[in-house]
């Protein structure tokens, strides 16, 4: 099955053979995307090599079903919105893709699951249905098998407790969060932490607090957590797969997945290394619906293949998003 191959890229070359492959039966099934790439002048046939796939704009997510598959709806993953804007809305019919996606994404940078207490402070997600990322918490913290990992919505200072106590004794602890929320942990409670525990920020104020740049929050927590770096999980609801950071905000992707960086004036056009521009996304778990996204993010990519995520594009659509109306 084409779904197995992908956990299984090895390469370059294994990525770019299974990312042609997943084109065509995107196109050939996905009846949104089809008509999107026919509209450009781009046909199954007309595609050789990686470079010549499209992207679908992100905001299709938000308008359309985009699935590439007749099998019946599983989950619906939706993005969370201010009040009065539209959400993205990601049918997902095999919820194994994503599990075996997010798992062997932490394997790939973190190792065994096992190994950690996973502390999920993420109260905005909490707070509604439909979080990718908190199915995703939710299933790490049972891999985790251990009676101390778990969900904490407002109990800061619980948290910080279970913290310190776990830091003290050199436990191995994971504590993934929105930044609000980290940052309100740091400013009401004491908690000086030691390198056994890892700070994971999710991204994002949700209208909670005053947007920050990425360095201005990692410098705020680790100051506050008396600790040397900052890591970042970068995901969202039209993905089914996540890249990570280790720290100073340089991400990197599991073998599946890969970045690229388009004009942002003409959107059509991808550009090299240590170039800012929108980043496009492939991700090959996302083989029931769709793989190759361009979003609203703005970035540059380095030459090992690593990303930085810059900001977002001023305007809510991205340019070249009303190429087409469906």
């Amino acid at each position: 099955m084409l779904a197995d191959t992908i956990f299984s890229i090895q390469n370059n070359t294994d990525f770019e053979h299974t990312a042609l492959r997943v084109f065509n039966h995107q196109y050939l099934n996905n009846k949104i995307y089809q008509r999107f790439c026919n509209l450009l002048g781009i046909t199954k046939t007309s595609v050789k090599q990686i470079t010549d796939i499209p992207y679908l704009p992100i905001e299709f997510f938000k308008q359309e079903k985009i699935v590439s598959t007749t099998s019946s709806t599983s989950k619906i993953f939706t993005s969370s919105g201010t009040t009065g804007s539209s959400t993205s809305k990601h049918y997902v019919s095999d919820l194994t893709i994503y599990e075996k996606s997010f798992r062997s994404g932490f394997q790939h940078f973190y190792g065994d699951i096992s190994g950690y207490i996973i502390l999920a402070l993420l109260p905005s997600y909490l707070e509604r249905d439909g979080s990718s990322l908190v199915y995703m918490a939710e299933k790490l913290i049972q891999d985790s098998h251990n009676p101390e990992s778990g969900f904490y919505l407002y109990e800061t200072e619980k948290l910080a407790k279970t913290l310190q106590n776990c830091s003290t004794k050199n436990k191995k602890v994971l504590l993934l969060g929105v930044s609000f929320a980290l940052l309100d942990l740091v400013e009401n409670h004491l908690v000086k932490l030691n390198n056994t525990t890892i700070v994971m920020e999710t991204g994002g104020m949700k209208g909670r607090r005053k947007e920050m740049i990425r360095q201005e929050l990692h410098e705020t927590l680790k100051k506050g957590f008396g600790i040397s770096k900052i890591h970042s999980e970068y995901g969202m609801t039209e993905l089914l797969s996540q890249a990570y950071s280790k720290g100073n905000g340089i991400f990197n992707c599991p073998p599946w997945m890969k970045i690229c960086i388009r004009n942002p004036e003409d959107p059509l056009t991808l550009l090299g290394t240590n170039k800012t521009g929108g980043i496009n996304i492939i991700d090959l778990a996302n083989i029931n619906s769709c793989s190759f996204i361009a979003t609203q993010d703005l970035g540059k990519i380095y030459d090992d293949g690593s990303f930085e995520i810059i900001g977002r594009f001023d305007n809510s659509d991205i340019r070249g998003c009303n190429l087409i109306a469906l």
